[in-house]
């Protein structure tokens, strides 16, 4: 009996973009920001964060071997940093992850999130956005 054929891992780590989408109870919005702010520090690959009273998403590029990886460090992303960066106790409510060359196919064919500029931490615009 043959051994099923698996596929090889690749053997190096890839870029992927993330956004991670939090939300709980109210909070202070210069708490809020204060805690992502201190989070692009401590994290430097962060991108983007966008915030509210209630919810926050942040956008980022990961180094990963592949999906499943990625995957597994941005759900740990936000409960590793909550403490020292002083996070909500808010919980993760939405993950996507993408390899970098879907992400550059959607920026291209303009269906996708436009990419992060400016660069940082900036409240959420218009209705909802918790002020």
């Amino acid at each position: 009996m043959e051994p099923e054929s698996v596929a090889p891992a690749p053997k190096h780590a890839r870029l992927w973009h993330v956004t991670l989408s939090v939300s709980g109870e109210r909070t202070p919005l210069p708490d809020v920001r204060r805690a992502l702010e201190q989070l692009a520090h401590d994290h430097p690959f962060l991108l983007t964060s966008r915030y509210a009273a209630d919810h926050a998403e942040i956008r980022y590029w990961e180094e990963a071997r592949d999906l499943h990886d990625a995957a597994a460090l941005a759900l740990r992303l936000w409960g590793e940093h909550r403490h020292t960066a002083h996070l909500p106790p808010w919980e993760i409510v939405g993950l996507e992850v993408v390899d970098r060359e879907t992400y550059h196919h959607r920026v291209a064919e303009n269906a996708g999130p436009l990419p992060a500029a400016p660069v940082g931490v900036h409240p959420f615009r218009g209705r909802g956005n918790g002020e």
